[in-house]
């Protein structure tokens, strides 16, 4: 009997007595003869089934290869339903489908930052950092005026010696201290910069008892000398510690929340500003009673406070981990010089930095300024004491602290631009109104309060724009740089700023202020809008 092969047919070809295919919804119809005995009896499909040939006889019902593609594009498709795992109409291949958005509203504001263990840990060490920093001047100036200064003496000649001792290792390794950051482990860094600022601070006690009764050299006591070295080493750790800080918190917090963490150590900067100008003398003396009730030593509470406050800050930030990359070439530093050309070059290229940055410094120029002429401003006040200018100051820091919770719960909403511009139009306004209120305290207070709340308008977002915009391999670099930068910016009005109101009053610089800021606004939105 003969057999016929797939290769003897021929499409749309049936022979003699053979079942021929019709398109009828995918099915077959009999001819008007049975096929005998070397063909089987054709099977009806099911919907959507495709006949193929049973090889292994050579011999099958022929299906037509049109009939194929057919039935297949007629047959239901499926896909897979990723959220119960079910077969769901609508696809020729299964497909997952997209997982849920999260919520907006959970990814904002300080909830997603506070759950990160380690924003936690560097946040917890700041605050004792930050404590320390801001009280250990204060201190300085307590030694001076128990220790050294003589009865009818001014003491602003000591405490311009101190200062100068302060700003010195700000102008000389500001930018230098950046470029070994960039090479160092940020967490070793932070540690050790603030075991050793504890360790200077609580050895100053011994030191000046030790040097009690030395013969002076070139006309100063042996004790104010040892405060001025403490001071400039304790400056110089700083130095390195203020990069590190910055360019850890991009490591350890997502680019979404980088808003969020830096309102938080704004936050928490400005309440160690106000403890520290407002409320540093009587914590100090706090410290005193406590030791002296502890059998410590009458007067050795402040340093213990301070020098505590640092070496609990390096203990917290122990549990940190930055998940930062190795430096390859960590055994072999570049050349220091080279390394700040490159930072000053990368700020040359990229205009936002560059532009984050000269806002940044406008800030702290304003703010220095706003240092000098709060004496001034509560010398000519009626209602208060020219010494009792720290409440100026905090009030002033009452604002930041208020607007750095407004930009970490809502700043997000808003460019960063927006926000600048936004925020130098509300200082600039601030400062003219402090040059219309300069005999009212209570509305200087106010207008204070609002020039604070502005200023961390501007800051905070520019502060994340730097963090946001440059790599990982150069933030201690820009962060050394901004750092040197800001320190000139503090200076050059400490000393400019008096002069200036002494030739021109007070209105008149509050108002140029006034103008320098909007100014300053201005040029970072056309340069963020270019």
């Amino acid at each position: 009997m003969m057999r016929l092969f797939d290769s003897d047919l021929e499409p749309n070809t049936p022979l003699p007595g053979q079942l021929e295919p019709t398109r009828q919804a995918g099915s077959y119809s009999e001819s008007s003869q049975f096929p005998s005995r070397g063909y089987h009896r054709p099977v009806q499909p099911a919907p959507g089934q495709v006949l193929r040939a049973d090889m292994s006889d050579r011999g099958a019902d022929y299906a037509d290869p049109e009939e194929q593609l057919a039935t297949k594009l007629a047959a239901p498709a499926v896909s897979l339903n990723a959220t119960n795992g079910k077969l769901a109409e609508g696809s020729n291949h299964p497909q997952l489908e997209p997982e849920p958005e999260p919520d907006d509203e959970q990814e904002r504001g300080f909830l997603p930052v506070l759950r990160n263990y380690n924003f936690l840990a560097l946040w917890s060490g700041q605050v004792f950092s930050q404590l320390a920093d801001k009280v250990y001047l204060v201190l300085m100036i307590a030694i001076i005026a128990s220790r050294f200064q003589a009865e009818g003496q001014s003491i602003s000649g000591w405490v311009s010696s101190l200062m100068i001792a302060f700003t010195i290792p700000a102008v000389l390794f500001g930018s230098v201290a950046g470029v070994y950051v960039d090479h160092w482990p940020k967490r070793i860094v932070l540690v050790l910069t603030n075991l050793l600022r504890g360790a200077f601070v609580l050895v100053l006690p011994p030191l000046l008892w030790i040097s009690q009764g030395w013969t002076p050299f070139a006309g100063l006591p042996i004790g104010f000398l040892v405060v001025l070295v403490v001071t400039f080493f304790v400056s110089t750790l700083t130095q390195f510690f203020a990069p590190a800080e910055q360019a850890a918190i991009p490591l350890i917090v997502e680019r979404k929340h980088l808003l969020s963490a830096n309102s938080l150590y704004t936050t928490t900067m400005m309440a160690s500003v106000i403890i520290g100008f407002a409320l540093g003398e009587p914590v100090l003396a706090f410290a005193d009673a406590a030791a002296n009730w502890l059998h410590l030593g009458a007067d050795i509470g402040k340093e213990l406070l301070v020098g505590g406050s640092y070496a609990i800050a390096g203990a917290i930030m122990m549990l940190l981990r930055t998940r930062e990359k190795a430096d390859d070439n960590g055994q072999e530093l570049p050349p220091v010089w080279e390394n700040i050309r490159d930072g000053l070059r990368y700020l040359g290229e990229k205009k936002r930095v560059r532009a984050a940055l000269i806002q940044l410094v406008i800030l702290f120029s304003v703010f220095a300024a706003l240092a000098v002429l709060a004496v001034r401003l509560a010398e000519v006040m009626p209602a208060i004491k020219s010494s009792q200018f720290g409440f100026l100051l905090a009030a002033g820091g009452v604002g930041m602290a208020i607007g750095a919770v407004l930009i970490g719960q809502f700043g997000q909403r808003f460019s960063r631009a927006q926000l600048a511009l936004c925020g130098s139009i509300g200082m600039a306004a601030s400062l003219g109104a402090v040059s219309l209120f300069t005999h009212q305290l209570w509305m200087t207070l106010f207008v204070l309060v609002c020039l604070g709340l502005f200023a961390a308008i501007v800051g905070i977002p520019m502060q994340t724009a730097v963090q946001e915009e440059t790599p990982e391999e150069m933030r201690g670099k820009v962060f050394g740089l901004q750092n040197n930068a800001i320190n000139i910016a503090l200076s050059l009005p400490l000393a400019l700023a008096g002069v200036a109101e002494t030739f021109f009053g007070l209105r008149i610089v509050f108002i140029g202020l006034a103008v320098m800021t909007m100014a300053g606004g201005v040029l970072t939105w056309s340069i963020s809008r270019s």
